[in-house]
Parts: C-alpha cells; structure tokens; sequence
C-alpha cells in the first residue's frame, strides 16, 4: 500500500552535522539530512510520500520516485524503494503560485492528450509546471496538497515566511545587510554637491510612505515645498536625486506622474521645483522629462485624476513618451512565454520563432532599451538633465533609471554595484515587491502581479550579450537574484518598501541574499571582464534582432537545452588560470625591478661639480 508520513516539524538546530559547512554548494549551505534529504538550517520534514508518486516530466516523460515536503521545498526523487538515486524535482514551497487537484470527479484541468491521472498540478513563478500522479488509496493526496497549500502560501495563512525561520549563519564581513548605504552611495556620486542637499524630512515616511528615509532634492527648495510638490504628485512621490554625472552635473531623477486630472489642475510649487532641477544643471536649457507610459495610457490616466507635464505650463521642460506598456500588458506577455516554452522544444520546433515573436516578450524588452538607451545618451552626449516618471513612479520608472545608470556609470557593472542598485533604485524607492511577485500570497489571480522586474534583469541580461567583458558578474548571478526573487529564503525583497521592511525588523529576523553572493563571489565573476571599460558609457543596439531569447533560464528546466558542459565550471577554470597569470606576472615584474636596481650604479657627484654648485 502507498505509504504517507506526515512528520511534526523537529529543531535541527541541535544537531552536530548542523555546523558543517558544504563548501561546494552554489545555493546555500545544506547541513542536516532526513531521510536522505538535504536540508537547510532550519528546514524540517513535514510530510514523506514513500511510494507510488509519478512525476510527469514534459521533457522525460513519467518518472516514478517519491515526493517530499519540507517547510521549505517540495523534493521529487526519482528511484525505487530501496533506493532514490535522484533528485529530479526541487522547488521553494513560495515559487509555486497556484496548486489544483486534478482527476477524479472534478478537475479544472485536464492534460493535452486528453488523459486525465489523478494527483496535483502546480504552477510555478518561474515558468515551470509540475504535474504528479498519485493513488486514490489512503487520501494521499488531500494530505500533501493541504500541506502545500499551507505552506506555499504563508502571507495568506498568516504564518512566518521560511527567511525567518533561515538559520544559517554568515561571517560578520559577509552580512549583506550593509552592502548598501544610502549616504555612502551619495557621497560616491559626489555629494555633497551645489544646486542639490539631503533632506532628512521622510525619515519618518510621512512625506511619503513608499520613498527611503533619505533623499537628496533641489537646495533651493524648502521642506515646506517639498510638502507643497507632494500633494501635487501621485502618492506623494516627488521628483528626487537618482543618480548625477560627475563632469557634466546632469542628473536622473524620479517621480511619479503629476495630479492633473481632467480640470486640469495646476501647481505653482511643482512649477517651480522642476526648474530648480533644470538650474542645477549650468549645461542644460532645458528638463527632458521621459514619461514610460504610451502616450494614450497618459491621456487616459487623467480621467482618474493623473496626467502628464504639458509645454503650456512645463515652459522649462521637453516631454517625450516611451511607450512602455502596463503591468497587465507584461503579465501577459510572460504567460504567452510560459506557454510557448512548455508547449514546444525550442531547439526542434519549427514554430518556435513564430510563436515567440507572438508572446512580444522580446519586442517590450526592445521599448524599454530603447528608452532607457536614449535617456544615457541624452546624458552623456547631450548634458542634459532626465526627470523619469510612469503612473505611481516604482515599476516602468526603476525600469528605466536602472538601465540608464548601468549605462552610464561602470560601478553598477560590478558585483558589488549591481546590488547597490537594486537596493537604491528597486527596494528603498519602493518597487512593490509583494504585490509583485505575490509573496505567499494564494490569490494568483490578483491583478497586482507582473513581471516588472523579471523584465529588468532580462533586459540586464541583453546587455551583458552585446557587452561580454564589461560585466563583472555573470549569468548565473542573475539567475540566483531571480531564483530568491521568489524563494522567500532571504529577507531581501520581502514586502513593498523601507518603511514596510524596517517595521517587520527583517535585518535581525532574515537574512540577506548578498551575505550569499559575498560568501560565495567566485561563483558570480565573470571571466572574460575587462576593467579597461570602467570609463565606458554602453549604448546597447534596441532591434529585436539583435537581442536573444534567454534559454539560460527560461529554457534551463529542458535538458536538451543545456550546455554539454556547463559554462560556469569553464569560467571558474579561466578565473584560475587568469589569477595564475596575474600573480606570476607580479612576480616577474618584481624580478625585473630588483635586477634593475641592483645593475644600476649609485649616482655621485664629483667634487668639482660639487664645489661649481656651490
């Protein structure tokens, strides 16, 4: 008979194999096993399903093995009872977002032959689904598909997420929860500085809930005006200091889109504030201000009370619109790709092309590029100062902010820079991530989620291809950051912003995904970087012919598509050798210098010399 074990949730903590440290894992360290499983500190066996599980791999076929779920994960081994050789299937409980029964009386789902087992269906927020096939004897399958549907969702069943429950511990000088500083990040980008000032007047977030503590605004604007732009602007996100050009002192700045509505209101103060921003600037005559939305989605949004700069009452400044669509548009988009990717082998399917041209996953990446391209390059060429702004400023508008300034300044290039970024630009400046990615939230339907930031790091990712040696990390970085974008394993991009993030008291409670990546940066270098282009502004070409479907990660569940050898281990080894050669060049240089020194005479000055100088 099928057996099904539903364990009571035991510390680990104790236990001696708990302080080894696995060096070779990519992830995180893995310490304690149950019952064969590896687990993380502070993950626990909740329920074994010993026997009689099928996994319906779209790519291998039924696979017969059992099925385990941790407080964490849901592990799928492959094997008999005597011995489970491999683990097939291995998903964080939080990247599924949907869990149906299917078989039996009813069913909401039904496979495309027509069959129909019996088991469970899950879809994952991470394009992949899993389908298991179990037997209808013993109510298995209520057992495990009430479990999962508890702890997958734990925003919605009012329990910890599993990054409080992380017990793993990092080296003091790997907390990754002081890799970002805001006035360190300022002061690198030259503040203080004239014409701009901190203002330390949302330090309590009641200027604006969803903005950091700090900002950097205008000098010649007041707190009292900074009050004035608010109420003029979509939840009080006014325009601020993202980011300035060292040379030329042009500067990106963000905010949200301001409250005209359809009386066509007008505000004196936001008059003024935006040309205080353009005289901060000695070189620019006029404010290029980049609305992300179509220009139709703009004019609409002033039937609800929003709007957009018009040249009648912005004299000072220069509207462009970058056509950028929705959340909704996006969500769409990426479930046309979920389907293309499942439905289809990308490297045999004679409709691949087609039917990915059909999602316009790569022509939305191709917009966004675009604007952001021309954003860095009326920068860089033209000294113009950027204002950026969507509807509510925290999806299309960090968009566009981050690719500019990974454009234009190399350090967002590097490991260490790239996470300053995504806490400035996407964290503290309050991108919603719950709402987002729907963190353990079992509402898969809301309308709230979309892959905005999914898009971001796709479109980091098309950089990367056309600039190989400029990026210090590689892709395998990218995809851990998208991988823990959904895990909830770290505190990171939990919640919707600063303030949320500091009441929830996620530094002492979590841990952060960059304690990971500094424990273990050898692993996220890239090979083939080449400092030289420190000083290089990147103008990537946006035409959807030349960007790529990233099979790295949207394609990685099929195992056709993977590498015969997997890139990484061959970029470890070229890390190796170019150390060896750096060191041994050193060495030789020291050499040389020593054998100069040693060949070369004392200088001496003869006496009689000596006594004309005198």
């Amino acid at each position: 008979m099928p057996e099904c074990i539903e364990l009571t949730p035991m510390d680990n903590s104790k236990s001696p194999e708990s302080t080894q440290k696995a060096n070779t894992m990519v992830e995180s360290t893995l310490t304690t096993k149950s019952d064969g499983v590896p687990l993380y500190p502070g993950e626990v066996v909740c329920v074994a399903l010993l026997k009689d599980v099928t996994y319906l791999c779209p790519y291998m076929g039924a696979l017969t093995g059992r099925l385990v779920v941790t407080n964490y994960k849901l592990y799928f081994y492959q094997g008999t009872t005597e011995q489970y050789t491999r683990c097939i299937v291995e998903v964080p409980l939080c990247t599924i977002s949907r869990i149906e029964k299917v078989g039996g009386v009813t069913t909401s789902s039904r496979n495309p032959d027509g069959r129909n087992p019996y088991g469970l269906e899950m879809f994952c927020k991470d394009i992949r689904v899993l389908r298991f096939v179990m037997r209808q004897e013993n109510r298995q399958r209520k057992t495990i598909h009430d479990k999962l549907q508890e702890l997958s969702f734990p925003a919605s069943n009012k329990l910890p997420f599993f990054a409080c429950l992380f017990k793993e511990e990092y080296a003091e000088d790997k907390n990754g929860w002081t890799t970002y500083s805001a006035k360190t990040e300022y002061q690198r980008l030259g503040m203080p500085i004239e014409g701009w000032r901190y203002t330390k007047h949302n330090s309590k977030y009641e200027l604006c809930d969803t903005y950091p503590h700090l900002l950097v605004v205008p000098a010649a604007a007041s707190d009292d005006d900074l009050k004035q732009v608010a109420q003029f602007r979509s939840r009080g996100r006014i325009p601020v200091l993202s980011w300035i050009h060292p040379e030329s002192q042009a500067t990106i700045t963000r905010c949200a889109q301001p409250l005209v509505g359809i009386s066509g209101k007008k505000s004196r103060d936001d008059e003024r504030y935006i040309q205080l921003i353009l005289d901060a600037n000695p070189h620019a005559h006029k404010l290029l201000i980049f609305d992300a939305r179509p220009q139709a989605n703009a004019v609409a949004n002033v039937a609800r009370g929003g709007g957009y700069e018009k040249a009648d009452v912005y004299t000072s400044s220069e509207l462009f619109f970058c056509d950028i669509h929705n959340i909704h548009v996006m969500r769409e988009s990426l479930r046309k790709l979920q389907d293309a990717c499942l439905l289809a082998h990308p490297n045999d399917d004679k409709h691949w092309l087609s039917n990915l041209e059909q999602t316009q996953w790569l022509h939305h990446s191709k917009v966004i590029l675009a604007a952001a391209t021309r954003i860095a390059d009326r920068i860089e060429s033209g000294k113009a100062s950027v204002l950026v702004h969507c509807s509510d400023g925290w999806d299309r508008t960090a968009q566009l902010t981050s690719l500019s300034m990974i454009m234009l300044d190399s350090y967002y290039r590097t490991l260490e820079g790239f996470m300053v970024l995504i806490e400035k630009e996407w964290l503290s400046f309050g991108h919603k991530f719950a709402q987002r990615i729907g963190h353990g939230d079992k509402n898969h339907s809301d309308s709230e989620r979309s892959p905005v930031f999914l898009q971001f790091i796709d479109c980091v990712w098309q950089i990367t291809q056309q600039f190989p040696t400029a990026f210090e990390f590689n892709e395998q970085f990218l995809i851990l950051i998208l991988d823990h974008l959904y895990s909830c394993l770290y505190g990171t991009f939990l919640y919707n912003s600063e303030r949320e993030r500091k009441k929830e008291d996620l530094r002492k409670k979590t841990k952060s995904l960059w304690s990971l990546v500094m424990s273990l940066r050898d692993d996220y270098l890239n090979a083939l970087y080449v400092s030289a282009y420190q000083n290089h502004v990147l103008l990537p070409i946006a035409a959807v012919r030349h960007l790529d479907f990233w099979a790295g990660y949207y394609a990685r569940w099929n195992p056709k598509m993977k590498m015969q050898e997997p890139i990484q281990e061959r970029h470890k080894e070229l890390l190796k050798i170019r150390d060896h050669l750096r060191k041994k060049v050193e060495e030789l240089e020291r050499q040389l210098a020593a054998k100069q020194n040693a060949s070369s005479p004392a200088l001496t000055i003869p006496q009689d010399a000596a006594a004309l100088s005198v």
